[in-house]
């Protein structure tokens, strides 16, 4: 469910990024996912905006915050700045567009300059649902994401296909990464630690918005 601002109920709050070229269906992965939402006219994103979303992981509750991000080159240099205290990133393709696969390289570097070391990232080729069409098989995504340690699923925003899953599996392995390295910590490093992904999370210094429709899928 979506939620307007923080509280103090929740025993985690996540930040994490949507990233990929234009058009690829970022912001329609965000609102079937945060609204149940699907806009097939919707516009590009100008800059960054988020959502937020209540999960249950275990017996915790998880506020996750998610960030989508431009994929227009021109405002690169605007979204590199979100990375900094994301713990995850859904990478997304169109598997109907092959130029949105290979440019996935550019992404990572990117993640993993301006990202954490243990940053989770979940690569989705989107938009199953037009299979007539699709340039990138199965077994390409499968593929890197195997060589590059990451998480593969592929989805449809427009018929609500593995976008519950691919979100979910995101959060869910966030959430194992921040439990061991709770388990790691000092005594009295553990309240710094939570103390700091709560911090990371401070939406106030947001400078661009979207527009009111979301980027086209």
């Amino acid at each position: 469910m979506m939620a307007g601002s923080f509280d103090d109920e929740c025993d985690y709050l996540f930040k994490t990024v949507l990233i990929g070229d234009s058009a690829v269906g970022k912001s329609n992965l965000l609102s079937r996912y945060a609204r149940d939402e699907f806009h097939l006219d919707s516009k590009p994103t100008i800059g960054v905006e988020f959502a937020y979303r209540n999960i249950k992981v275990g017996d915790k509750l998880i506020k996750a915050q998610i960030w989508d991000t431009a994929g227009q080159e021109r405002f690169r240099a605007i979204t590199s700045s979100y990375y900094r205290g994301a713990l995850g990133a859904m990478l997304v393709y169109d598997i109907t567009r092959r130029a949105t696969f290979e440019n996935l390289k550019k992404w990572l570097y990117e993640v993993r300059q301006f990202g954490s070391p243990d940053m989770v990232v979940v690569l989705v080729g989107n938009k199953s649902d037009l299979a007539q069409s699709r340039q990138i098989n199965v077994e390409d995504g499968q593929s890197l994401a195997q060589l590059e340690g990451l998480c593969f699923m592929e989805t449809s925003a427009r018929e609500n296909v593995n976008v519950e899953e691919a979100f979910r599996e995101m959060i869910t392995k966030i959430h194992q990464v921040t439990s061991q390295k709770t388990l790691q910590a000092k005594p009295n490093e553990t309240t710094s630690i939570l103390q700091a992904s709560k911090q990371i999370i401070n939406v106030d210094h947001v400078s661009a918005t979207k527009q009111t429709t979301c980027c086209s899928i």
